[in-house]
């Protein structure tokens, strides 16, 4: 896809699930998604953050509480932050943070909300290799916290989607940590994806890459501060 501008975004929106959520398979092309592994694999390693089950890096910053010290962005990223800022779902503000997280097989993310640093609006770029993404729902039961699966989302290559208002702010959202995935009923955008990828197969996970795109709305210059002069 290599224009939105008359793109409707519209008629991606998921069915069937709690607001909101928009699917968009083959947002971008095979020679686009090596071109963004490539320029993310050619990374310096100090760009690299490694955790305990994954590896990630972060580009325009890093995100705080007190404010992002603003850091630009590559051309070769930059050029997807404004293709999703044409998109118009962040109140017409820019994206200026992505977070990339390499998912090897039988890795993943415990369940979690994004918080209060970012605009609500997730925007999430896959490449490499699919992943299925769980949607959860807390409920306390005489102060016991539990977690119940609504729904799941299946995340081919080259896609994108995006999160707003009830699945930004209230459903945690993971990624178990299994090496394949079986594409069950609990999966909702199952008909907005390839043909070939069939309700009951089991689908084995290959190296992914996410690029999570997003506005965050407090930044800061970094001025450096050599004392007064006298």
């Amino acid at each position: 896809m290599s224009d939105n501008k008359c793109f409707q975004i519209d008629r991606c929106l998921v069915q069937n699930v709690p607001p909101t959520a928009y699917y968009i398979p083959n947002y971008i092309s095979e020679s686009e998604e090596s071109y963004i592994m490539s320029n993310i694999y050619s990374a310096p390693k100090p760009k690299w953050t490694q955790l305990s089950n994954r590896r990630l890096q972060n580009w325009g910053g890093i995100p705080h509480k007190n404010g992002m010290i603003a850091e630009s962005i590559p051309q070769w990223l930059d050029e997807y932050l404004e293709r999703i800022h044409r998109l118009d779902v962040m109140g017409g503000k820019r994206p200026n943070h992505v977070l990339v997280n390499e998912y090897l097989p039988g890795q993943g993310i415990m369940p979690h909300l994004d918080g209060t640093l970012f605009y609500p609006t997730i925007t999430t770029l896959s490449v490499g290799s699919h992943i299925v993404l769980k949607f959860l729902e807390t409920s306390s039961d005489e102060d016991i916290k539990t977690s119940n699966h609504v729904f799941s989302l299946l995340l081919e290559p080259r896609s994108l989607l995006i999160l707003q208002d009830q699945l930004f702010n209230y459903y945690l959202h993971c990624i178990e940590e299994i090496t394949q995935d079986v594409l069950d009923d609990s999966i909702a955008n199952m008909e907005m994806c390839c043909d070939t990828l069939v309700k009951g197969s089991v689908v084995p996970r290959d190296t992914r890459l996410s690029l999570t795109i997003r506005h965050v709305p407090k930044t800061t210059s970094f001025k450096l501060n050599f004392g007064n002069k006298r």
